[in-house]
Parts: C-alpha cells; sequence; structure tokens
C-alpha cells in the first residue's frame, strides 16, 4: 500500500521540514506532498511532489490544500506551521469526511496552548509549577512582585523566541516593555527560572484517538549560537542562574535520555490537556523542581532528532491509524547526545 502524505509549511527551519526529515528516516517509503508559500523553499529539494499554496489567511487556502489532497489521493495531512495548524484544525471535519486525516490536536487546546497567558492560567489551576507571570497591557500593570531578571515575551505568536527579551534592571524593562506595546496589545512578564543548562524539552504522544503512547525529553545544549536566541552576561546577584542569560531559539540539539522525573511531571500535563496528537513542553530544573514555561501544541523542532534515536512521531500515527498496525505504548528507543548544523540546497535559473 501506497501512503501518501502531505506537510505543510515545509521551509528550512520549519516543524514541517523536521517531520518531513522524520517521515525520511522511517523504514516505510512514502510519498510526501511537501507545500510551501514560495518556490524557494527547502521543501521544493526534499519532497517527492512540491506545490505552492497560498498563506494559511488567504481564504482560498483550505480549498487548495483540498484540491491537491483529492488529486494526488493524500491520505494523511501534517500541519507544519503553526497557521496551518489553526486553519487546517478549524475545518478538520472537510478532510475527515472524505477519509483524509489531520494530525492535528483539537481547537481547545490549542487555543490554550498557544496563547501563554492562557497556559499560565492553566498550569495554575491544575497545580503545576511556572514562573511567576504577569500579564501587561500598559506599563503600569508591573507591579514588582517579579524579582529581575525578567523575561518578556508575546502572549501569542512568538514561535523561535521571537521577540523575546529579558530585563535585569527597571529601565531595561521599561525600555522593552515599550518597544513590546508598540507591537503588541499585551505581552507577559515571567521571573526567569534556573540555569540554561538545566533547560528540556519534552514530546508527548498521544493517538488521535485520545490515548497515551510515549513521551521522550531532551536536555538542551544551549552552549552554541544556533540554539541561542539571546544571551547576555548575567549582572544580577543570583549566581545560581549561571554567567549568562541565555534564551533557547527554535533550533535545540542536546542530550536524549530517560529524565524520568522531568517526564513523570509533563506526563501528568498531558493527562490534563487530553492531546489526540503530539505536543511539546518546554521547562527548566530549579532546586529539583520542574518549572513549565510553554507547551506547544504540536509536533517539535526536534521530531527528526526523536526519530533519529527510534522515536518517530509522524510515522508512529500514519502506522496506526492507516496503515493500522498496533502500537505499543511506551516503546523503547536509544538514548544519545546530538548535534545539529546547517545543510544547503542550490536552485539554478
Amino acid at each position: 500500500m501506497e501512503v501518501k502524505v502531505l506537510i505543510t509549511g515545509c521551509g528550512g527551519g520549519s516543524v514541517g521540514q523536521q517531520i518531513l526529515k522524520a517521515l525520511r528516516l522511517s523504514d516505510y517509503k512514502y510519498h510526501i506532498i511537501g507545500t510551501d508559500i514560495k518556490q524557494l523553499s527547502k521543501g521544493a529539494k526534499t519532497a517527492d511532489t512540491f506545490v505552492i499554496v497560498p498563506r494559511a489567511d488567504d481564504i482560498d487556502y483550505i480549498e487548495t490544500i483540498f484540491n491537491i489532497c483529492r488529486e494526488n489521493k493524500v491520505s494523511a495531512i501534517f500541519p507544519g506551521s503553526e497557521a496551518e495548524l489553526v486553519i487546517l484544525s478549524k475545518n478538520k471535519d472537510i478532510f475527515i469526511n472524505s477519509g483524509i486525516h489531520i494530525f492535528a490536536n483539537d481547537m481547545s487546546l490549542i487555543d490554550v496552548c498557544m496563547d501563554k497567558a492562557k497556559t499560565v492560567e492553566f498550569l495554575r489551576n491544575h497545580g503545576f509549577k511556572y514562573p511567576k507571570t504577569i500579564e501587561i497591557t500598559k506599563l503600569e500593570d508591573f507591579d514588582n512582585s517579579i524579582e529581575f531578571p525578567i523575561v518578556l515575551k508575546p502572549s501569542t505568536q512568538s514561535g523561535g523566541s521571537m521577540n523575546v527579551m529579558v530585563a535585569q534592571n527597571l529601565s531595561e524593562l521599561k525600555l522593552f516593555a515599550t518597544y513590546l506595546l508598540n507591537i503588541y496589545s499585551k505581552f507577559i512578564i515571567q521571573e526567569y527560572i534556573g540555569s540554561p543548562n538545566e533547560e528540556y524539552t519534552v514530546g508527548l504522544l498521544y493517538d488521535n484517538d485520545y490515548n497515551f503512547v510515549n513521551s521522550i525529553c531532551l536536555k538542551r545544549d544551549l552552549s552554541g549560537g544556533l540554539n541561542q536566541r539571546l544571551k547576555v552576561p548575567n549582572n544580577t546577584p543570583n549566581e545560581t542562574l549561571g554567567s549568562h542569560l541565555v534564551i533557547s531559539s527554535g533550533i535545540s540539539q542536546g542530550e536524549i535520555s530517560e529524565f524520568k522525573d522531568v517526564r513523570e511531571v509533563c506526563e501528568k500535563i498531558g493527562q490534563k490537556l487530553s492531546p489526540k496528537c503530539a505536543i511539546n513542553v518546554q521547562c527548566r530544573k530549579q532546586n529539583d523542581e520542574i518549572y513549565v514555561f510553554e507547551i506547544n501544541p504540536r509536533f517539535s523542532g526536534t521530531t527528526s532528532l526523536r526519530a533519529m534515536v527510534g522515536y518517530n512521531e509522524p510515522d508512529v500515527l500514519i502506522r496506526k491509524h492507516i496503515l493500522q498496525e498496533n502500537i505499543e505504548t511506551n516503546f523503547t528507543y536509544s538514548n544519545a547526545q546530538i548535534v545539529r548544523g546547517l545543510d544547503e540546497h542550490i536552485f539554478k535559473f
């Protein structure tokens, strides 16, 4: 049986490209149709078939994707960008009614996880630890309840740590807050938690019937420029935070191992969220406690790294729901240290 899979948003650094790379590591040879909004996309070189599509906010987007699926006899769709994740999840019945699987979580979960203020509210309501947080709509909202250093970040649309900043004093806080309020109607400030040597990204995999399948944890190596969105000297008296304050980028590398204490906390979070696909929890450890600062309602930027050690999330979901294979819960995978770099593709004119 040939399985044709459509992966949207197949640009170079995208989650879509990570899903594509993971499926290439499977023993099963999938036919991959990749889409992107421009021809000069890595997906044009790495997918079996490549199609240019409108932006996710275009009125013709859903019809375009549906027609691609129908013409190519696509069995499954994996959204590769957050904008496409939202629009495809909202319109999933159009595809499901035509026998096309969309591997995406429900909008109720996506709505909570894509708004960091709502994520904090969820964590608070269910008793999980998180950095002290205040939502800011004007400069006067800051009330001195959070000690420096302070992380400023948009409540939404901050993928890859875009427009995330660290303030170490009041003048920096006012400067950065003024800048963000010129772009966003609101944002959040959070206490900076833990050392960059104790940051983790945890994948939780659930099937489309809301059943837990497995979890995996990567301890991030934030020592390289590729993996850092921001790095500044620690000028605060708190030496436990390390010599530098670091905000990670969307490009992760590091050690995959058991990290049972971290995974157990994140699995409890998954039980409360009730996913039906992959989710990704970002956290740091401080004083042996796990503090969650972000939950992504989608596949991770480390999807291909996980597949390299035998934890191939998109492949598992296809095998269960399309190929009708029995999938073992808590299946084994390898421990490893994985490093990343860059590769290139040439488009000749």
